[in-house]
């Protein structure tokens, strides 16, 4: 689910009858709920809407997710592969990284 380029996932709540959604590429946590899709998609574009009036009533942009620094933990095993491909392809570990990374995301 979405608003505009923010999105969100969302579960049930069985128990509640209600369905409950919260945004995963914001910095900030926005949350929603709502009783159907309808309802949920009216429930996550007003959250939006009054985080980002908040972020520039408080003169600041609205929270970016990413800040594009990523530390991952590997095996010894798999770190040296990675290092030899990138040194036989001429590039930094850190370029090859982000390669395959942007590879298998698109």
């Amino acid at each position: 689910m979405h608003h505009g380029p923010y999105q969100a996932v969302v579960e049930s709540d069985d128990e509640a009858g209600l369905f409950h959604g919260e945004t995963v590429n914001l910095r900030d946590g926005v949350t929603f709920q709502g009783r159907s899709v309808d309802e949920l998609k009216q429930a996550l574009a007003e959250s939006i809407d009054d985080y980002v009036a908040f972020c520039r009533a408080r003169g600041e942009e609205p929270g970016e997710p990413f800040s594009g620094h990523l530390v991952v933990r590997v095996d010894p095993k798999t770190h040296k592969a990675a290092a030899s491909a990138a040194q036989r392809a001429g590039i930094t570990l850190e370029t090859w990284v982000a390669r395959m990374l942007d590879a298998a995301t698109a």
